[in-house]
């Protein structure tokens, strides 16, 4: 019923929009930058344009944040990249109600704009939202939600706006820009360190910067058009209201992954001691880190995302784990095994090697997968040893 409501709410704001005329010379046109929330789609923001005429009682927002859930693939080109996304209309007073429930900031920025230019920007924002002309292919750095903005600003108005791309005291590399709303110690952050490659370490241009909301929102304010600033006013239209603290995450990936490295240094000690293997616990081990692997060859070869590309989180989750962890199962270890482990203890080290030079930065908490696993491969390689010398 929700879903059914947004879409006639939509289809009647696009009607309102298509059928208006030109802008007055009491028009204004905002950029909002719209604060993160938790939830994994709301971690980093949005931005929209509204645009408003009292003389015509209009009070519209326009973004590029939707896609269509109801897409009978939508969870296949989710996952490979090909989903569309698309422009979206709404009215003010509604799209501020909704991240008021969801307790989000809303800042605003009135443009600088003539009323020629208002009328240029809002015909162009009309066309673009036509169904035919509404949809993109989204991409998360390069083609996003705020992307667009600036985009359809240098597309209106190449020839008088000016970005100045010199405003940044330092740059950063894009995973350092994803992790500046993103709790470390959070299963959102490890995942995307674990999901994206070594793409993403290279330094963002100034303009580059924009892929998040507030850094369109500070260009903006380091921008001109016509040699005069861009943004002409500065309003806070919705404030993020205090929330509790929360405690300490017991569920969180540091918790648990130093309980799996103590568990498996002390079924390893045992074991040893014992002279015995615990297979499932290398099953556990191999199964999981092949299952990572294989996700990971899966987002990097097999779709269109252009920040999966070259991940060597592969060099330590290595897919082919997962056929061996049913090797382990068996009673009798594999000759071929301990030339195997060899292999993977030296792409580990390449792991280290390639943090090291900063070719790839991966999280921090894979320094306790690591010892994990070090500690379990060591074993197996010993316990190899020792029924080698005993048969």
């Amino acid at each position: 019923m929700k879903k059914v409501f947004l879409s006639i709410l939509l289809f009647v704001t696009y009607i309102c929009a298509a059928q208006l005329g030109e802008l007055t010379p009491s028009a204004k046109i905002s950029l909002l930058t719209i604060g993160n929330a938790d939830e994994l789609h709301s971690k980093f923001g949005h931005t929209a344009l509204r645009i408003q005429d009292p003389t015509d009682s209009l009070d519209i927002v326009f973004g590029y944040g939707g896609f269509d859930f109801n897409d009978p693939n939508f969870y296949y080109k989710f996952t490979t990249g090909k989903l569309d996304y698309s422009m979206t209309g709404h009215r003010f007073n509604n799209f501020v109600e909704g991240y008021r429930i969801e307790n989000r900031s809303i800042h605003e920025q009135e443009l600088n704009l003539s009323t020629g230019q208002k009328k240029v920007l809002f015909r162009y924002l009309k066309t673009n939202y036509h169904p035919k002309n509404r949809n993109y292919k989204y991409d998360f750095l390069f083609d996003n939600c705020a992307t667009k903005i600036p985009e359809v600003l240098n597309e209106t108005f190449a020839n008088s706006i000016t970005f100045d791309k010199t405003y940044l005291s330092k740059k950063s590399t894009f995973r350092q820009l994803i992790h500046e709303t993103l709790d470390t110690n959070s299963w959102t952050s490890f995942g995307i360190d674990l999901a994206l490659g070594s793409v993403i370490d290279r330094e963002a241009t100034a303009y580059e910067h924009q892929f998040l909301p507030k850094y369109v929102s500070q260009q903006f304010e380091n921008t001109t058009i016509n040699k005069q600033p861009l943004v002409k006013e500065k309003t806070l239209i919705l404030a993020k209201q205090p929330e509790e603290p929360s405690g300490f995450g017991y569920e969180s990936p540091a918790v648990i992954l130093t309980i799996l490295l103590l568990a498996v240094a002390v079924f390893s000690f045992f074991d040893l001691k014992n002279k015995k293997r615990s297979k499932w616990v290398d099953f556990i081990l191999f199964f999981s880190t092949g299952a990572a692997g294989l996700i990971i060859c899966f987002l990097w070869f097999m779709t269109d995302h252009s920040s999966t590309k070259m991940n060597f989180n592969l060099f330590w989750a290595v897919a082919p784990n997962l056929i061996v962890a049913f090797y382990l199962l068996k009673n009798k270890i594999p000759q071929w095994l301990s030339k195997y482990i060899f292999g993977v203890l030296i792409l580990i080290g390449l792991v280290i090697i390639l943090w090291v030079i900063k070719f790839q930065i991966f999280s921090p908490l894979i320094i306790l997968i690591l010892i994990t696993l070090l500690i379990r491969y060591l074993f197996l390689l010993k316990h190899i040893k020792n029924l080698n010398l005993n048969s």
